[in-house]
């Protein structure tokens, strides 16, 4: 009989980060929403809701990167999730 303890996953030594201080970029805002790029501006374009991006840079001009509050977009995911069962 094979004496040997389970392997346990374990987060000791990994950096653990706040949610409301992380930058996601598109690949992760995507992957979050379940949503493609052309949807995610539309949505800024007419989703008061939607999160709102913040620059990464002082450029304002197009192409400009931006990222996403991961706690914001995680928010946001979780509202879509309890509006499911509601009725319009």
């Amino acid at each position: 009989m094979d004496r040997t303890p389970p392997v346990r996953a374990s987060t000791a030594g990994l950096p653990q980060f706040d949610p409301a201080a992380v930058i996601i970029r598109m690949p992760e805002m995507e992957a979050i929403t379940g949503l493609a790029r052309p949807t995610i501006y539309k949505r800024l374009k007419d989703d008061p809701d939607f999160p709102r991006p913040v620059p990464l840079s002082n450029s304002s001009s197009r192409g400009a990167p931006v990222g996403w509050v991961l706690a914001e977009v995680q928010a946001w995911v979780r509202k879509r999730i309890a509006l499911r069962g509601e009725v319009a």
